[in-house]
């Protein structure tokens, strides 16, 4: 008997634990609705302007590699998951040598934009560089939804 209470003791103990640092970890993430609606951009807006301006914004993918290579923006950039210290570094290596007034455009897709643990950590790193041009594509659902199924140009695998 005192072996199923220990082990019993030592289950709960061990997902106390787990469930303690998921919740931190959920408490850090900001979410996607703190960014202002005037830094969204719609994916028709995008699109349009990705097929007629001259100058074209930087498009970077902060989500998840799986996502990216399945299908993803033409000329636009992995820099990995956001929600990640090392993806968040892989985002300012990658705009560290840009003038501050680059006009940029971020997005994810993974999930509905109320649950998407990406998107708004990209958006502060990148306010907290002094970036003044940038733009958070709006996915209200995910990628595949709001972009690939809308017939907007993608690029399949890489």
């Amino acid at each position: 008997m005192k072996l199923y209470a220990t082990k019993a003791l030592y289950f709960f103990a061990i997902a106390f634990i787990c469930l303690s640092q998921s919740g931190l970890a959920f408490a850090q993430h900001k979410p996607a609705a703190s960014i202002p609606s005037a830094d969204l951009i719609q994916p028709a807006d995008l699109a349009a302007n990705l097929k007629s301006a001259a100058q074209k914004p930087l498009v970077l993918q902060v989500g998840f590699r799986k996502l990216y290579t399945q299908a993803h923006i033409p000329d636009s950039e992995y820099v990995g998951p956001a929600n990640e210290d090392a993806g968040l570094q892989l985002l300012r290596n990658r705009v560290a040598k840009l003038t501050k007034d680059t006009a940029i455009v971020i997005y994810c897709g993974c999930c509905p934009w109320s649950h998407c643990p990406n998107i708004a950590a990209a958006y502060d790193a990148l306010h907290a560089l002094g970036f003044t041009r940038v733009k958070v594509l709006y996915i209200a659902e995910n990628f595949g939804d709001n972009w690939v199924n809308l017939g907007y140009p993608v690029v399949m695998g890489r």
